[in-house]
């Protein structure tokens, strides 16, 4: 933004005047990205009057900066699935309608819930899961453009239809706890599938294949056909903090690849706090 403009808007702020208020919405507005970044620097300025007149219109105008919006979450420690997967969503999209993307996976387990016929086991509840995520809805793990970033986010992966392991296992098990079916995400080395405990034996569904069903030994079969030694422990449950760092670094790898080192950086940048974290909560 040129700095007259700057200057000028900056001497405008506080005017209480509705009609320079409406014109200075208007304009912020035309200005998107540039009108964004002086808002949210002068909102988190030292001159108290302007930040909160920065502050008003950054909530008027629905700006904000979701960077600095996931970096708080992470820090919180308070981690919950659907929650960190919008906000890491956002990090790329600013301007997502979160309530758009929420009511569309309420309309996916609303339709499962039609399907339903009660009582179900468990496993009778994830083929209705399977049918209506992969046959009715038609998402489908992107195997010809494997390292498309857009493949992890989730509103990506819910307008496009398509995804990688992880943001599908997410979509499932999303789904899945609108339904009252508690799955857990499953991190194997170099894959990522959903595991279901609640019926006698367990079982692991592979949203990436359709929703594929293996039991134990079927997991760690495929483990060793991709030349890994498996353990039993890669069958436990992954923390919604390690499915979310997961993510980032797989974003990370994905964008240096496509050679965008901007946003690249971005996401190993939250990878490291993910971790730095981790380490000063382990502390005594």
């Amino acid at each position: 933004m040129p700095a007259g403009e700057r200057e000028a808007l900056l001497g405008l702020l506080d005017d209480p005047s509705p009609t320079v208020r409406r014109a200075l919405l208007a304009r912020f507005s035309e200005r998107g990205t540039a009108a964004a970044t002086l808002l949210q620097e002068i909102a988190r300025s030292s001159n108290r009057v302007l930040a909160r007149h920065a502050s008003w219109f950054i909530e008027e105008l629905k700006l904000s900066d979701p960077v600095a919006e996931f970096r708080s979450f992470i820090r919180s420690l308070n981690y919950e699935l659907e929650t960190g997967s919008l906000l890491l969503a956002r990090t790329l999209t600013p301007q997502l309608d979160v309530g758009e993307c929420r009511a569309e996976i309420d309309e996916i387990s609303a339709r499962c819930r039609e399907l339903v016929a009660e009582p179900s086991t468990c496993r009778e509840k994830c083929r209705i899961i399977n049918r209506v995520l992969f046959h009715e809805w038609g998402f489908r793990g992107n195997v010809e453009q494997y390292t498309d970033p857009l493949n992890i986010f989730l509103d990506h992966v819910i307008s496009r239809r398509k995804g990688v392991q992880i943001s599908l296992s997410i979509l499932y098990i999303l789904v899945a706890d609108r339904l009252g079916l508690q799955l857990e995400p499953i991190g194997l080395p170099g894959h990522f599938v959903v595991a279901c405990y609640g019926d006698d034996a367990p079982f692991f569904i592979d949203p990436f294949d359709q929703g594929l069903f293996r039991d134990a030994d079927e997991v760690l079969t495929l483990l060793r056909a991709n030349h890994v030694a498996p353990k039993l422990s890669d069958l436990a449950p992954t923390t919604v903090r390690e499915v979310l760092c997961r993510s980032c670094r797989n974003l990370a790898h994905h964008y240096t690849a496509a050679g965008d080192l901007a946003k690249a950086q971005i996401f190993s940048e939250f990878v490291d706090e993910f971790e730095a974290t981790y380490e000063r909560h382990l502390q005594p």
